[in-house]
């Protein structure tokens, strides 16, 4: 199936339904009084998390979706139905945010968790609600208000422990096939890898993590070059980045300027991912010998100003990684998620719904009795009704 990591979606929530104005007619009953329900409010949007989708393609084709309208309150004080919710499934990891004004709605990152995207309309108020001791007959009601609509980007970001970074056939492909069960291709022409991999690394047959590789960075990623610098906010939620260096480019390129490359690449995209924990992984040191391989890793951490880890390693025959391995476990148990990482506090999301459910509840308190067919009001004195 194809990987999809963005897709656009207009939703709207169901209007309100309008009240009613109805009277009671019934025989032996000449004066009934008004009888006439509510509307039923509209239906809600929400985002559910499903742990059994892994992309957004279903939206990239399907991007309009809409909750019912609230039913029309009718005649004997009934009350219109409720418009049925929307729900749609979207895969764990995915970020709601609204497309005209920018704001975050919500981050989904647990199974079954649901997010309010797009509140329903308000119902509308029938006639039985305006009645009082001087307006017998009211011929009001209110409409039901219109619920809300919103362009929504969904972003998926995947979720994962590790982030592996660097130069297209630097080996971080190689790499996670070496350390779990995960297959991506792997050939000898950069951007073999064109879509994110996630892997689940084993360690001692109890503790394990993931994962995360994305295709490589070149220089002027932050422009567009190459396949750009989009893949990268899946890892913004990594705890650890590991900047894989090939010791012996194909193309021979310095390893040192390329590891600057990355750095300038990945500052130009976001402070916060630039000052994560990372990790310089050398990589392919079975092509070169111990003092040539000693000299490079000389060369990139003087460059870099490096006083971070540094491993060593040969992926493609796995010399090096269970050490790194296990010292990322060691590190991940020593820093695990905190809680204001797994429920980050957003600001409040506003909804117009509170707006016109507040300005319909004014309305009302304002209009009072106007518009009646038996409005005393005029009068300056008390009226009092009487049976003869």
């Amino acid at each position: 199936m194809k990987f999809v990591d963005e897709a656009e979606i207009r939703i709207e929530a169901g209007d309100g339904g309008n009240g009613c104005v109805s009277f009671r007619r019934e025989k032996y009953i000449p004066n009934g009084g008004p009888d006439g329900g509510d509307g039923g409010d509209g239906g809600d949007v929400y985002l559910l998390a499903d742990e059994n989708l892994n992309t957004l393609i279903d939206y990239h084709f399907e991007r309009f979706h809409r909750a019912e309208r609230g039913e029309n309150g009718r005649g004997g004080n009934c009350t219109g139905k409720r418009g049925k919710d929307l729900v749609l499934t979207v895969p764990v990891g995915t970020r709601a945010k609204d497309e005209m004004t920018g704001e975050i709605l919500g981050d989904l990152t647990r199974h079954g968790q649901k997010l309010l995207v797009a509140k329903g309309g308000f119902h509308g108020l029938g006639n039985t609600r305006f009645k009082s001791s001087v307006n017998r007959a009211p011929r009001q009601k209110t409409n039901g208000t219109p619920g809300e609509v919103r362009n929504v980007l969904l972003e998926l970001l995947l979720l994962a422990d590790v982030g592996l970074l660097g130069l297209p056939n630097a080996g971080k492909s190689t790499f996670i096939r070496s350390v779990s069960a995960a297959k991506p291709k792997v050939a000898d022409y950069p951007f073999t890898t064109l879509v994110p991999n996630l892997g689940v690394v084993r360690c001692d047959g109890q503790k394990s993590f993931v994962v995360a590789d994305i295709p490589g960075l070149i220089e002027g990623a932050a422009d567009g070059a190459g396949l750009g610098i989009r893949f990268l906010k899946h890892l913004e939620r990594c705890r650890v980045l590991l900047h894989i260096i090939d010791v012996l480019p194909i193309d021979g390129s310095d390893p040192a300027d390329n590891a600057d490359i990355i750095v300038n690449e990945l500052s130009q995209y976001s402070d916060a991912l630039a000052n994560k924990p990372r990790w310089l992984v050398f990589n392919k040191l079975d092509l070169v010998d111990d003092e040539q391989a000693e000299e490079v890793i000389a060369r990139v951490t003087e460059l870099l100003d490096w006083q971070g880890p540094v491993h060593r390693m040969a992926a493609i025959s796995k010399d090096g990684t269970r050490e790194l391995t296990q010292a990322l476990m060691a590190f991940l148990e020593a820093h695990p998620r905190s809680q204001e990482e797994l429920e980050a506090a957003r600001e409040p999301v506003s909804f117009k719904w509170d707006e016109y459910h507040q300005a319909a509840l004014n309305e009302v308190e304002a209009d009072g009795d106007d518009d009646d067919d038996w409005d005393d009001e005029e009068d300056d004195g008390h009226v009092i009704y009487t049976r003869e």
